[in-house]
Order: structure tokens, then sequence, then C-alpha cells
């Protein structure tokens, strides 16, 4: 054997049990009572929890923008994303204009060649034009594309109409895919982005004020009965406001198929982070924003009820000097903050540990649903025989306080700064090699 973890307890979405966990040769051999002699290397994992390596089905790496790339690239974040024991990626191909998909997508390949996890990627089709089935199906067909990302926001740039969003889940139904929708209504969000870029308001509430949960949950609405009409899987991103959960709670008893993501900032931040100073508002500038406290209370009740499936990070940070850009423009500054570090840790302090969720449900929010939604499944997102050797060695004690001082994101702010955690990644395995050994 090349790894032995002994004395851990094993935590799969469906069971958990004290087992000896045995690598060799990238997979897991043995899930039971194993001899530690016969291993080159054994991990003591007494007091720990072992469990599947996380999957982050939503992340930015140098997201090219006008204030330029966001700015952890495939290394950086990569390797944040390792030290918080998330050893799977899935990121984004967004083509420029007039770049066809399957061209955009072997570039958006060779950039993540960097990384030090594995990466998966979704396509995002931002036009429709007669070559797009073909290009589509070559997506699926030769890059084994599983998954089509759209936006209904961003409409000057990459968003889509719905009558072209038809278009493209009706294609996506036709090659088995399922396409991501990051819902808000992009005509109303413009209105309001160019009303309140003429107003005297501070910046980070003019952003805040722009894009209301109404415009996110008519956006949702918008998208369900699409999919609905064209049979295709959907799968909603970063879903925000209590309103979209009632009408994707309402779709899925319908038995529909359709999937819902939220993030730790949904959950955790509220509103009131903007009505600072722009220089401590401007890291929570993002998309959408964060809501009133109330929604949270929503959210975390769809995280337990199973309305949510999965968490993602949205990773997308910026440094300050990005987001003052925007000072005096709301247009002008870059949407987006950093997770991917700390998406295991917060969920399992104030889910786990508040009682919200299980530790079982804890490991599908985070591992188990996006390997099950996204094909990967029984490859990741398991402890079981056969399955890659993808492991984190949780130590459920280990105290944290999250600071930009002290995370391995690039970014010089954290929308986390200062909060407490409890539990961390003592080990993280990835195809069978240690890539994380006593926290480092």
């Amino acid at each position: 054997m090349d790894i032995l973890i002994k004395n851990g307890t094993v935590v799969n979405s469906d069971v958990s049990f004290k087992a000896d966990v045995a690598v060799h040769r990238g997979k897991i051999f043995s899930v039971g009572v194993d001899d530690a002699e016969s291993a080159s290397k054994v991990i003591d994992a007494s007091g720990c929890l072992v469990f599947p390596g996380g999957i982050d089905p939503h992340v930015h790496m140098q997201l090219p923008t006008p204030a330029g790339p966001s700015s952890d690239n495939f290394l950086t974040g990569s390797r944040a994303a390792l030290m918080g024991g998330t050893t799977t990626l899935f990121d984004f191909v967004t083509p420029a204009p007039g770049e066809l998909l399957p061209a955009a997508l072997a570039l958006r390949q060779t950039e993540a060649q960097s990384a030090l996890t594995n990466v998966f990627l979704h396509v995002s089709p931002t036009t429709w034009r007669t070559t797009m089935p073909d290009e589509m199906s070559e997506c699926v067909e030769k890059f084994h594309t599983r998954s089509f990302k759209c936006y209904l926001a961003y409409l000057d740039t990459i968003g889509l109409m719905p009558d072209v969003l038809e278009k493209v889940m009706k294609e996506a139904a036709r090659l088995g895919a399922s396409v991501l929708v990051h819902c808000e209504e992009g005509k109303e969000v413009a209105r309001l982005r160019e009303k309140y870029a003429k107003s005297d308001l501070p910046v980070a509430t003019a952003h805040y004020r722009s894009r209301p949960p109404e415009f996110e949950a008519r956006a949702v609405d918008t998208a369900i009965q699409l999919a609905r009409k064209t049979g295709c899987t959907l799968y909603i991103v970063h879903v925000s406001a209590a309103e979209s959960l009632e009408l994707i709670a309402k779709a899925q008893a319908a038995g529909q198929k359709i999937y819902a993501e939220t993030c730790p900032q949904y959950l955790l931040l509220d509103e009131q982070k903007y009505h600072q100073p722009f220089g401590q508002a401007a890291p929570y500038i993002i998309s959408p924003p964060l809501r009133k406290a109330e929604h949270q209370q929503a959210l975390w009740e769809a995280v337990a009820n199973g309305t949510i499936q999965t968490i993602g990070s949205d990773h997308c940070p910026f440094t300050l000097k990005q987001k003052m850009e925007g000072k005096d423009d709301l247009r002008k500054i870059p949407n987006g903050a950093g997770g991917v570090e700390h998406r295991l840790a917060l969920l399992y302090t104030y889910g786990v540990l508040t009682g919200k969720i299980s530790l079982n449900r804890f490991v599908e929010l985070t591992s188990t649903n996006a390997a099950r939604i996204f094909g990967l499944y029984p490859d990741k997102g398991v402890i079981a025989p056969g399955a890659d050797a993808d492991i984190v060695v949780w130590n459920p004690e280990k105290p944290g306080i999250i600071s930009h001082r002290t995370h391995h994101q690039h970014c010089d702010s954290n929308i986390y700064e200062g909060m407490q955690t409890t539990g961390a990644a003592d080990y993280v395995v990835l195809g069978g090699k240690m890539v994380v050994g006593s926290g480092r």
C-alpha cells in the first residue's frame, strides 16, 4: 500500500463508521481493517474524520475583467482549495466574442494545467449562431463536457435573453447535458444600475439596491419554465433569495429535474456589510449581492431539507486596488469575492456544529452531490474501494480565525475576516498522493 489512514471515522453521504482506509496506485484499495506494516506512509487519524475530497462546483480562476483578471490564478487558487480540503474544482469557459466554443474550451484547459487540484469545466454559450449545435456537440463528444453555463444577467457582454437560453437548453437536453443558469433579470438590473450610477447613493448601497431579490426570483421562474418546456436538466447557481427557493421547491415537488446551489456568503453574511465606507464595503460587492438577514433562515432550511443540493464558493476574488476601480461608479467595480479555502470549515462550523445539518449531509453538500450531478460519481464523492483516492483527514477540534494575513488565497482582503472556525484539514490526499500534511 502507498498510504494507510488508520483509526479514523469514515464519513460518507449515507453512513459513518470506524475504519482504516488503504490507498494504492491512486485509488482507494480497501476500507476496513488493514496492516500498517504493508504501507509506505501511515497517517494516524485517531479522533479525526475521513471523508471524500471536497468538490467545489463553482469557481472563477483568472477570470478576465476590465479591471484585470480575478486575483487567483489556477495555481494559487487550487493551492488555497487544497488547504481547505477541496480537491476538485469546476471552473468556466467564457469564449471571447466570435470565438467558437471548442476553441475556447481547449484554451481554458491549457490555462488550467497549472492547477494542483482536479479541474473540470462548464462551457458558457454567450450568443447563438447557426453553428452552435455543432459546437455544443463537439464539446460533449470530444471534450466530454457535461454542463453548460448561461447568464440571464450581464446582457451587454455574456448574458442571454430567454429566447436564446431556450435554444441552448433544447440542444443541451438533446446532448444529455445540464444547463447552469445565473438567474437575475438582466434588463431590470441594467436599468437600475444606470439609474443609481447617476444618483448620490454610496456605490455599495447602489449595487445592493440594483439587484433586489425579486429580480433573482423572476429569473429563476423563467429558467424553470424554459427547462420544463425543453426537458433540460437545470442547475441554478448561487441561490440567495427566499423567493427563489419557493419556486425551486415547487418545481422539484412536481418532478422537474432541478438542482440548486448556494454559497457560504449567503448563509452567513448579510447586506449590513454594504453600510460602510467604500473601502470596507468593496470586498462584499458580489452578484447576486448579500441579502437581508431573514433570507438566511430560508436558505439554511433549504440546505437541510434537500431543496439545495450543493454548496459552491463562487470563488472570484479581486484585490482592493481592482475594487477601487468602481469607487465612483458601480458599473466599473469587478463583482466577486474569494472563499474556496473556507467553504468546508465554514459549513462545518456553522452548519454541523450548530446542529443545522448532519455530518453526512455536510459530505453530501460539499462533495457527493456535485459528483453525482456532474458525472464524477462513484470515482469521486465517496470513500469506497475503487474510488479515486481524493481524501480529507479532518481534525474536528482544530480552531481557526479567518484572516487575509494568513489565508492562502491571492487577495488582500477576505469577506470572512475575523470569523472563527472549528475544524480543518490536517491531511489531504489527491490522486493517491499526500498534498497537505499536518495542515501544511
